[in-house]
């Protein structure tokens, strides 16, 4: 949604959604923002509590089941499995993705990751297309004057098609982008504590090819999981920066993700926006 600077700040039930990189500080934001007047909107959250819910459980269920004991347990239905997923907490998602890579070592067979994959893909696209609802139910059934739909890293990876043109037509897009030194901090995390993460296919399999002849390796299935996620971090992050910037460019705005540290409240938020639209 695109309007002048003056059309959003005089805009009555203001809704935006954030792009970015995880961890560029999206949820951060959404956090400074006054709970009784922002209605948070997770697209994680969403997809694991409604369009991975049941993959998920099936997931955790299947590593129970290896274990005599537990397997025992749920067969004769004396104890039951729940995620206790939250905006706060999204492992269960992660875990779902996982690492491609050698079993033993925690990763996925390359046929299983794909396949976690493109079942994200497909959440997350839906998860998107249910923002202009709970735009409504935010308004009318919980009463939040404003609408912040934090969207998950991997968005920039959806092909056009409904999920675009239903953030572009109900919210104000806003691209946080990351500096160079964000960018350094983002890649030292990655090294840190790698994550499983979601990669549009046709990248994964250009990158796989490399990451294998690099390595002297035959198969996905010899790669060690976080070894790979390590290596292939830096690597989607220059994938997906002019992606972002694309959106951004098409549908909404840009703003350095740095200056968000200054964002003590709803008043610098709209103006970090309202600056954002002037230039």
């Amino acid at each position: 949604m695109h309007m002048t600077h003056d059309e959003f700040l005089a805009w009555p039930q203001k809704a935006v959604t954030l792009l970015g990189m995880s961890g560029v500080g999206k949820t951060h934001l959404a956090n400074r923002l006054p709970k009784t007047s922002w209605f948070h909107y997770s697209g994680d959250y969403r997809i694991g509590t409604k369009y991975l819910a049941e993959p998920i459980l099936d997931n955790i269920k299947r590593q129970a089941m290896q274990v005599d004991f537990l397997r025992d347990l749920l067969r004769s239905d004396s104890i039951y499995i729940a995620n206790n997923i939250s905006v706060h907490n999204l492992e269960p998602v992660s875990t779902f993705l996982g690492k491609v890579g050698r079993t033993d070592l925690g990763g996925l067979d390359l046929d299983d990751f794909k396949r976690r994959q493109h079942l994200h893909l497909e959440a997350e696209a839906a998860a998107m297309c249910d923002v202009e609802e709970f735009i409504e139910k935010a308004h009318t059934l919980y009463g939040y004057a404003h609408f912040l739909n934090d969207a998950g890293g991997s968005i920039c990876e959806l092909p056009e098609g409904d999920a675009l043109r239903a953030l572009h037509e109900n919210t104000l897009i806003l691209y946080l982008r990351a500096g160079p030194e964000m960018e350094k901090e983002l890649i030292r995390r990655a090294i840190s504590d790698p994550k499983p993460m979601y990669y549009g296919e046709p990248f994964l399999d250009a990158r796989l090819k490399e990451f294998l002849a690099q390595e002297g390796l035959q198969s996905a299935n010899e790669i060690e999981p976080d070894h790979f996620v390590k290596w292939i971090f830096p690597k989607l992050l220059e994938h997906r920066k002019p992606m972002y910037q694309a959106l951004a460019d098409q549908y909404g705005y840009t703003v350095d993700a740095s200056k968000i540290q200054q964002v003590n409240g709803e008043v610098e938020f709209l103006e970090l926006i309202a600056d954002a639209i002037d230039s």
